[in-house]
């Protein structure tokens, strides 16, 4: 009887042991990863005892080999089944994996399973638009069901060839997706006269459209149509509040002439609510309105509603017309959370600075105490703070602040700056590159394999989530732009979640500039997404280019990747207004005086070229500056000869305070920026709370 007993127990405990092990092995393998190294995909995509296991593995190790359709095709193979999400997107997968290999019948069969079995998921929206080529219906419905997916853009894009049929098709653009590619063109064609000429309602649409492009006089002739003034105003009539804004906005960054239309739409939109009880529209155009210089502008302030005149924003700009500024403390205890308070006590606390008297700088610094600002802004905070302790001769006391931004804020230009003033570092300058380490490092390019450091989304949608996971970024992407429609994100979390989306289908133009929104909206009590905004703000792209620059012209490449950071946000082909081309955003004329002879646009946009005759340009002006980052970084942006006029004994005695001395607001940011970015390029410590 005791041996029965014995052998009990021991089955028991094996059967225990045997389910607590089996359960960690199964929580092991579903957090399979883009991280997860391709042997262990492998292993798994054939031996695991769990069928979802396996199909995890197999659409990860799929994505690992973009230019080998046949081993997808193998890998892809008998992956859709069942009723879940991943299932829908096995299929679509295997569709595209099939119409790549030119097998057209197997595609359309695939894509005929998807849609029947999948119909109300989103990822049906590319099978509607695939089966839709033959079947017009189906792109009809596409763009009813799914507007501000992809493919139903894409759809409108190619949508006639009747008139009605792109005029459909623009219109469609114009309110879901102004923004995807060749929509631009499309609009403008739309507002022209035609067979099929626009109506008052329509032509307000169309040049709406056209505004979100910063187009203001293109929407302002699409507003005329052929009537003059009269059809202007008609369709003026029915701009949306969004229309409104997003035309004033455009108005202000065109010809001086249109100004005064400018500022005449915002009040519109101002006047439609008040703090509290007005529209998102109406908050933005009041604090766009706040922001003009003039006389005319000041007039517009005086005519708002009485609810918004004694708003954070127009208190603000109140203050800083006053040489007194005489309610300063007033108008930053009132409203210590809004952002025109902290851009007030900033202005304000730089000009005491400047000036010397820092008494009244700290009392500014701290009527809104560093805890309640955004990161970024509460590194400023607490450096400038530890400079006043210096001064007043409280070397513990200061070393006790910068060590704290240290900690919250390892990275960027006040962390590098607090790590000077502690004797941490010396420099930041010319000399021998290191391994640009840190931040969100993704690889050797762009488009190169982005799974080294990969970061779960965390965006709290189990769906997105789990396409992230699976390196499903397209369809990730595509199904945020689905649930959400054409509404912008507004919020830090959703700015950074769509920041990351954008990322990582390859928009680093978009998603970097979201992301540097979310770190100046992101809340004191949402410190804990701060390191994973930090890793996604400074990518590693292009290292295949960067490096040899580095290496050859002894250029550190953190400071080669801080700026092109800034200067493109790593988009090869972007062009500026001013005609500079590239990641380094070099000039033609520029280009052709390094190159010594002209030098292509095309050959301008390849990475290798551009980076080439931007480090060598960037090395001229350090060795310009005795390899001194400051005065060689704001020649990079305002030209060697304006900044000799800039230099003077405080760049060697408080270089901090010579940089917020720089004339131009542009360069001052600038080179705030760029020595930023190089900084956290070299850190390996990341944010803390």
């Amino acid at each position: 009887m005791t041996r029965l007993s014995l052998l009990l127990a021991a089955s028991c405990l094996g059967t225990g042991a045997a389910l607590i092990g089996g359960r960690a092995l199964l929580q092991r393998l579903a957090s399979l990863t883009p991280a997860t190294p391709s042997s262990q995909l492998e292993r798994l995509r054939r031996w695991a005892p769990d069928p979802g296991v396996r199909r995890d593995a197999s659409l990860l190790l799929a994505q690992r080999f973009p230019d080998d359709p046949q081993l997808q095709r193998d890998l892809l193979r008998g992956l859709g089944w069942g009723r879940d999400p991943v299932a829908a997107v096995a299929l679509k997968n295997a569709a595209q994996n099939a119409a790549a290999l030119g097998e057209h019948d197997q595609a359309r069969q695939l894509w005929e399973t998807l849609l029947h079995r999948f119909r109300g998921s989103a990822t049906s929206a590319d099978a509607l638009y695939a089966l839709g080529r033959r079947r017009p219906a189906l792109r009809v419905e596409l763009m009813r069901r799914f507007p501000a997916h992809p493919a139903a853009l894409a759809a409108a894009l190619e949508a006639g060839p009747s008139p009605a049929d792109r005029l459909a098709g623009a219109l469609h653009l114009a309110r879901w997706g102004a923004r995807w590619p060749g929509a631009d063109e499309r609009l403008q064609e739309a507002c022209r006269s035609g067979p099929l000429r626009p109506t008052a309602a329509q032509r307000a649409s169309l040049a709406a459209g056209i505004a979100q492009l910063g187009d203001g006089d293109g929407a302002l002739a699409c507003l005329d149509g052929d009537g003059g003034d009269p059809a202007r105003a008609a369709a003026a009539s029915q701009l949306s509040a969004a229309g409104r804004l997003d035309l004033g906005r455009a108005l202000l960054q065109g010809k001086p002439e249109r100004h005064p239309q400018a500022l005449a739409l915002l009040l519109e939109v101002a006047r439609q609510g008040g703090p509290g009880g007005g529209s998102p529209e109406a908050e933005d155009a009041v604090r766009l309105l706040a922001k003009q210089d003039g006389a005319e502008a000041q007039k517009v302030l005086e005519s708002l509603p009485e609810a918004w005149r004694v708003s954070a924003p127009v208190a603000a700009r109140r203050v800083l017309a006053d040489p007194k500024a005489t309610d300063a403390l007033a108008v930053l205890r009132r409203w210590p959370d809004d952002p025109a308070s902290w851009e007030l006590q900033w202005e304000l606390a730089r000009r005491q600075l400047l000036a010397g008297q820092w008494d009244a700088a700290a009392t500014l610094l701290r009527t809104i105490p560093a805890e309640r600002l955004p990161a970024p802004l509460a590194a400023r905070s607490r450096f400038w703070l530890g400079m006043i302790q210096r001064q007043q001769s409280d070397e513990s006391a200061a070393a006790a602040t910068w060590r704290e931004l240290r900690r919250q804020s390892p990275g960027g230009y006040y962390g590098w700056r607090a790590a000077v003033q502690l004797g941490e570092v010396d420099h930041l300058g010319a000399g021998q590159p290191t391994g640009g380490a840190s931040g969100g490092g993704h690889g050797k390019s762009a488009d190169a394999d982005r799974s080294n450091d990969w970061q779960p989304l965390a965006s709290g949608d189990p769906l997105l989530d789990q396409l992230w996971r699976l390196d499903q970024r397209d369809e990730a992407w595509e199904t945020w732009r689905a649930q959400r429609g054409s509404a912008p994100p507004r919020q830090a979390a959703e700015l950074l979640v769509e920041g990351r989306l954008r990322q990582g289908v390859g928009d680093d133009w978009t998603g970097l500039g979201q992301l540097e929104q979310a770190s100046l909206r992101l809340r004191p009590d949402q410190c804990a997404l701060l390191p994973q905004l930090e890793r996604s703000l400074h990518p590693q792209r292009f290292l295949q280019a960067f490096r040899p620059v580095a290496e050859q012209r002894q250029v550190p490449l953190e400071l080669l990747q801080g700026l092109a950071k800034q200067e493109s946000r790593f988009t090869p082909t972007v062009h500026s207004a001013a005609g500079a081309v590239g990641l380094m955003q070099l000039m033609p004329a520029t280009a052709a005086e390094l190159a010594g002879g002209p030098v292509s646009t095309a050959e301008l946009e390849r990475p290798e070229r551009n980076a080439a005759l931007g480090g060598l340009y960037l090395k001229g002006q350090l060795q310009q500056w005795q390899g001194d980052p400051l005065p060689a970084v704001a020649s990079y942006n305002a030209g060697p000869g304006a900044v000799a006029d800039w230099v003077n004994a405080r760049l060697r005695s408080a270089p901090e305070l010579w940089v917020e001395a720089i004339p131009f607001p542009e360069t001052r940011i600038y080179v705030k920026k760029v020595l930023g970015n190089a900084w956290s390029y070299r850190q390996s410590g990341l944010p803390g709370c």
